[in-house]
């Protein structure tokens, strides 16, 4: 596997690519997302990931696809987790295509 940078967790993507720009607190976009203030503070310190349900409600706000929010954290979710059992991976023999 290549790696070329650290992780980005969506919370990160969130706070610096759309809160930031816009000039909008967690709590303020929590409120126009209809869900708890700490359900975003927590995302965007990184704390906890997107479930589908803020997903959905972040495409619809933003203007985006729910996809493009769960691939973010899926992929986040995948890198971490290669990272950490990285050597318990390269001890597992691929199966022979020919086999």
């Amino acid at each position: 596997m290549v790696k070329f940078a650290r992780p980005i967790h969506p919370g990160e993507f969130l706070r610096e690519e759309y809160l930031v720009p816009l000039g909008m607190s967690a709590g303020a976009l929590a409120r126009k997302l209809n869900l708890p203030r700490t359900r975003i503070e927590r995302i965007v310190k990184e704390e906890v990931g997107l479930t589908p349900d803020t997903a959905l409600r972040l495409a619809r706000f933003f203007n985006t696809t729910p996809e493009f929010w769960m691939n973010f954290q899926k992929a986040y979710e995948l890198e971490t987790e290669a990272r950490k059992i990285a050597a318990e991976l390269e001890k597992i023999v691929p199966m022979d295509a020919a086999a």
